[in-house]
This record gives structure tokens, C-alpha cells and sequence, in this order.
């Protein structure tokens, strides 16, 4: 299948690892532009350099995601290097886990600052260009605690249930415009984040990581973690004019180990 993703340009944020590496590079493989970032430069220029050497077809940058001005001075940088803007995946690196117990309101401030107003602040910073473009998709990643809370991810649970419900609220606005606004919910994906969780509970139960690993993967039906490339298709997908039809929803991409409907 053509994506249609060929000359299109793409900011990818918390792209220098994980998930949001593994998006940059199958869009810059599907023939787009990217710009990603990341809150070190370093790691972010050199993420670029792996994804496209030349330098031609990516670059990466620092932006603080908790600050507007670096939201819209990466947004800036990368209308000026590419010449406009088609599409853009909202990530960034997650809240510490914990419980309730475990915040005082800086930590809940610091979350909603990460994590919801980051997406509210890159909506706004990108939608104009979107909308001179003529078209154009937004992709939030969010998380499986958004349908299911867990225990140990408070702050993931309440301010990514936030994301979803401004994605939701945008598509509508936005549809009338050619505009396309998705969340996509990674389950158990093997990167380094979902090792340290799985490390955390094994430390929280005194419980060896692997039999903790054991047990997560017994409980998905497709008996195993994801990958970040399966993953990534996924995103990649939902960002792409193929997904011309999707707007307002959330794509899964769980290996069926989700119960609600």
C-alpha cells in the first residue's frame, strides 16, 4: 500500500528513543521529511544523523515540551527548513510512576505541564500551518492507562485521559477543514520504559524482572510484547492520507491484552 506519505513533513516529538525513534524513521522510509526532538540536543542531532545521514530529510533539535517558547521555536525551525508542515505526532517522555501518596501538587503540576498542556501548546503552535497546508493529521500518543488505569501510573492515568479527550474534542472543529486528530495507545511494548516499569513492579512485589516479564506476557493473548516497528507501522499509518477517513479515534495496538470494549 502507498501511503502517499512521499515529500509530505512531519514533526515527531520525543523522538530520539523508543517509540516516537521508531515513527520518525518508518516516515522518513515512507519517503517524508522529519523534524524530531527530544530534551537534549545531543541526542536528538544524533538521532537525526542515524535516521537520514545526509541530513537532507531530518533533523532533530532540544525543545522542552513544559515550554511554549520551545514548542513554537521547534515548530518554527521546522516550517523554515522544510517549507510547511503536514502532519505531527504528540509524544513526549511520561510522568514518574507512583500513587497517590507519592505527589505533592508540584508533582502534579509538573505532570500536567508535561503532559497535557504540551499537547494543548503543540496543537496550537502547529494547527495554523496545518490549516495552510489545506490538510493534514495530528497523532497523540497516549497510553493503555487511558481505558484502563494502572495502579503504579497515577499521573499517566489521569493527565494522558486528558490528551485523549482533547483530541477528541479538536476532531470535530477540525474535520470540516481536512484536518485528521487521533490518539494511538501502545500496550506492552518492549522499550526501555516499559523495562523500567516492569522493574518497578518487580522491585514494588520482590518479585524477579523476569517472572514479572513472564506474567505480562502470559496475560496478552498474542503471548509476547510488541515491538516499537509494530508499533510505529501503526502511527505511521494513522498519520498517513491512507487513514484519510479516521478521525477522532483510538487506534490500540496492544496484542489484544486490553479487557474493556
Amino acid at each position: 500500500m502507498d501511503l502517499g506519505l512521499s515529500g509530505k513533513v512531519f514533526m515527531v516529538g520525543g523522538a530520539s528513543r523508543g517509540l516516537g525513534y521508531a515513527i520518525a524513521q518508518h516516515l522518513f522510509e515512507e519517503g517524508a521529511c522529519v523534524s524530531i526532538s527530544s530534551s537534549s540536543e545531543e541526542n536528538s542531532r544524533a538521532a537525526a544523523a542515524r535516521i537520514d545521514p545526509t541530513g537532507e530529510r531530518a533533523f532533530g533539535m532540544r525543545c522542552d515540551v513544559s515550554k511554549r517558547s520551545d514548542i513554537d521555536d521547534w515548530t518554527a525551525a521546522s516550517v523554515e527548513r522544510f517549507g510547511g508542515l503536514d502532519g505531527v505526532l504528540v509524544n513526549g517522555a511520561g510522568p514518574r510512576p507512583g500513587q497517590f501518596d507519592d505527589f505533592d501538587d508540584d508533582d502534579w503540576q509538573q505532570a500536567f505541564e508535561l503532559i497535557l498542556m504540551s499537547a494543548v501548546r503543540l496543537c496550537r503552535s502547529t494547527l495554523p500551518h496545518l490549516e495552510k497546508r489545506g490538510s493534514g493529521s495530528i497523532v497523540m500518543l497516549t497510553s493503555s492507562s487511558v481505558r484502563e488505569p494502572m495502579e503504579v501510573l497515577l499521573l499517566s492515568n489521569v493527565m494522558r485521559s486528558g490528551v485523549t479527550s482533547l483530541a477528541k474534542s479538536l476532531a470535530t472543529p477540525y474535520a470540516s477543514k481536512k484536518i485528521r486528530i487521533n490518539t494511538v495507545v501502545p500496550g506492552r511494548i518492549d522499550t526501555e520504559r516499559m523495562k523500567n516499569l516492569d522493574a518497578l513492579v518487580a522491585a514494588n512485589t520482590n518479585t524477579p524482572e523476569d517472572k514479572i516479564r513472564e506474567a505480562g506476557e502470559r496475560a496478552i493473548p498474542s503471548g509476547r510484547y510488541g515491538t516499537p516497528d509494530e508499533f510505529a507501522r501503526a502511527a505511521v499509518f494513522l498519520l498517513s492520507p491512507a487513514a484519510s477517513y479516521i478521525t477522532g479515534s483510538t487506534l490500540i495496538v496492544d496484542g489484544g491484552s486490553m479487557k474493556s470494549i
